[in-house]
């Protein structure tokens, strides 16, 4: 006789880009007894909207997404805080009889939640704007060159213009007195919950290149220009803030700057949005177990629907 699974349950809906994943959360949270988290990098981001593709006010209204604008463009968001904001939402909304559907395309993030982060120190923002300053007054290759002499085995891992990463990893050894790559051997337990992993797979990438073409041409048509122009007005504001690595931003820098005109930036920001829906896919590839769909197959959205519904009658 098989022994009854009694762990809480969770839905894992991932994919790229422009597959589709927050329309059809929506269908499932309008079926069944579901609460949204978002498992994305760049909404969490107040004032990011438009160029994040956040669903409008009218929608989250109707479907609310936890980790939504929880932080300030100014600010940091690590994968081991949403790890602890994602597990303390789980644990809402389990509490509440109900079951949690994360959907997004940030793969860290899922990553980081199934299977655990080492145990590093939290961030420290005046540390932290320390390291900063540091890395404009003396470049990317000071910083990284100081991390090779504390922290070999990082060094070598991390490129020298990742500076985020270059600058959390001496900030770990701040804080801990120890490299970043010896605390990186123990994970944290996974969470209990059963989990169901659906994902957008398309088998033929061209509809999906075409839609962020699309999608981009109406960002630009429903303001992101002014949405740029807005967010440079913030105090403190930088093109290395964590924040402006969201495809779209970075490269509407350039355009602000009068580096290049409206059509390159547009170029340009469909072409990185592309790769990293490239990126998307291949890493999705590496999730096993999750059940793959065609987002532009007609029958997707019904057999999700009876995957969902044998998931929680099981």
């Amino acid at each position: 006789m098989n022994q009854i699974d009694k762990r809480p349950r969770a839905i894992f809906l991932m994919g790229p880009t422009a597959s589709g994943k927050t329309a059809l959360a929506c269908e499932l949270a309008a079926r069944y007894p579901i609460d949204l988290i978002s498992v994305d990098s760049a909404l969490v981001y107040r004032g990011m909207d438009i160029g994040t593709a956040k669903p409008d006010a009218t929608m989250l209204e109707q479907f609310p997404h936890r980790l939504v604008d929880i932080r300030d463009p100014l600010q940091a968001y690590s994968a081991a805080e949403f790890r602890d904001d994602a597990l303390a939402e789980l644990g809402r909304i389990s509490d509440q009889g109900r079951i949690a559907l994360l959907v997004g395309g940030t793969g860290l993030y899922f990553r980081a939640l199934e299977r655990g982060l080492s145990p590093l120190p939290q961030a420290d923002q005046v540390l932290r704007l320390q390291l900063a300053r540091e890395a404009v007054q003396k470049g990317k290759g000071h910083m990284h060159a100081r991390l090779a002499e504390l922290d070999p085995a990082s060094a070598a891992r991390l490129n020298v213009n990742d500076s985020q990463r270059v600058q959390r990893a001496l900030e770990v050894i701040a804080l801990s007195g120890r490299p970043m790559s010896d605390l990186q051997g123990a994970l944290r337990p996974r969470p209990p919950y059963r989990i169901l992993k659906l994902a957008l797979m398309p088998s033929d990438r061209a509809p999906l290149r075409a839609r962020i073409a699309e999608r981009f041409d109406a960002m630009l048509d429903h303001g992101f220009i002014e949405e740029l122009k807005t967010l440079r007005k913030l105090a403190g504001w930088s093109d290395e803030l964590p924040s402006m690595r969201a495809v779209g931003y970075r490269q509407g820098w350039a355009f602000l700057d009068g580096n290049c005109n409206l059509e390159t930036f547009r170029m340009a920001a469909i072409h990185a949005t592309r790769q990293l829906a490239k990126r998307q896919v291949t890493w999705l590839r590496s999730e096993l177990n999750a059940l793959m769909f065609d987002p532009d197959a007609e029958s997707t959205s019904r057999r999700i629907k009876s995957a969902v519904g044998a998931f929680l009658d099981d």
